[in-house]
């Protein structure tokens, strides 16, 4: 096998979306795909006791408020310097930009809503920015609000701009319980638990025998769990 036979691998990366036609405005596909992810799960527990606690409702203990509080970090890295044949005056300004633009309001927003403070408007809305997707392959695609961005540069040319940069994203990943009913991002929301639910169901079924309990046949075995420990039926 030559190296040109190798297939190029899938880049993980970031889709603004219009939130009411669903089309792409613009697409940030991450240099390098970070070697690493960290991912953090926190259930909505009915009954108050999400943080494992204790104290809240007993009759909810088993209840669900609504889909888990889930989270993303990982490290991207930037590196023009990977690029010489491309030519690059900026050095990587544009992208480091285009992830900054993420949590800034634009120019044209900020001067709007001073313009509603002048003339004396009794309510302005905070400025709402594009739908995030954050894109893992074709079986990770969820709408998220970035809640960290920390960039390390590490290599300027001779005006100073930036050549090679590590960043720290941290993203929140927004689910029905943060978006209105028929927003487009709680309808890829679901589409992503959908997705989870698929492989959850095609995850390998072992008997509860490998545990040491009850018969090894089947998943359950014909074991019912007691108070006083496991029967076969």
């Amino acid at each position: 096998m030559s190296y040109a036979d190798i297939p190029r691998p899938i880049r993980s990366g970031i889709v603004i979306l219009d939130p009411e036609r669903g089309t792409p405005q613009r697409v940030i596909v991450l240099q390098f795909n970070p070697d690493t992810l960290e991912r953090s799960l926190q259930p909505q527990s009915a009954g108050g006791d999400s943080e494992g606690q204790g104290g809240g409702d007993k009759n909810e203990a088993l209840r669900l408020k609504g889909p888990a509080q889930e989270s993303w970090k990982f490290t991207a890295e930037l590196d023009s310097t990977d690029q010489l044949e491309v030519a690059s005056p900026n050095g990587i300004h544009p992208q480091l930009a285009a992830l900054e633009m993420l949590v800034h309001p634009t120019t044209a927003q900020i001067r709007e809503n001073s313009r509603l403070s002048k003339k004396g408007a009794i309510e302005i809305s905070p400025i709402e920015k594009p739908l995030t997707l954050f894109t893992w392959g074709s079986k990770r695609v969820m709408p998220v609000r970035l809640t960290e961005l920390s960039v390390n540069e590490s290599a300027f040319d001779v005006n100073l701009n930036p050549m090679r940069a590590a960043l720290s994203i941290g993203m929140k990943v927004l689910s029905v319980s943060d978006l209105p009913a028929g927003h487009r991002g709680a309808e890829l929301y679901m589409a992503h638990l959908a997705q989870k639910e698929r492989l959850a169901g095609i995850a390998p079924g072992i008997g509860i025998g490998a545990l040491g309990l009850g018969g090894a046949g089947g998943l359950g075995g014909g074991t019912t769990f007691t108070a006083s420990g496991t029967s076969r039926g």
